[in-house]
């Protein structure tokens, strides 16, 4: 599937250094896709945005 299109942000949470960062785009109808931020030309995954709302549901908070 192409993200063409997609935007890409970084978590609020993330350091400014050039840390290891995920970066989500969730403009995109029907899918929500991750990329590493250090390969923005690289693999991204692709989840359903259920998926993706279970899996963010189960992150721990930080403090």
């Amino acid at each position: 599937m192409e993200l063409n299109g997609a935007r890409w942000h970084k978590s609020s949470r993330s350091s400014g250094n050039g840390g290891a960062c995920v970066e989500v785009a969730d403009n995109l109808p029907g899918v929500i896709g991750v990329r590493d931020s250090k390969d923005p030309t690289g693999p991204a995954l692709i989840f359903a945005p259920a998926a993706w709302q279970a899996f963010v549901a189960k992150l721990p908070e930080h403090r």
